[in-house]
């Protein structure tokens, strides 16, 4: 198993309930997880910047 796990597009937006549109939407804002694209144009996620991402996500809520 590789140290530096990758994770495909759709398991991404499976993984954070999203449709690929909004998906898109978001990372034309500057939003979304990092995302690298390969020679054959698919994109990959690092599961370290999908949890960077998700922590980023994260805010406090009133006690």
């Amino acid at each position: 198993m590789s140290a530096r796990k990758t994770l495909k597009l759709h398991e991404v937006l499976e993984e954070i309930d999203m449709s690929r549109a909004a998906f898109y939407r978001l990372r034309a804002r500057g939003q979304a997880p990092k995302m690298y694209k390969l020679p054959n144009g698919q994109l990959r996620c690092r599961r370290s910047d999908l949890d960077a991402w998700w922590e980023s996500c994260e805010q406090p809520t009133a006690a």
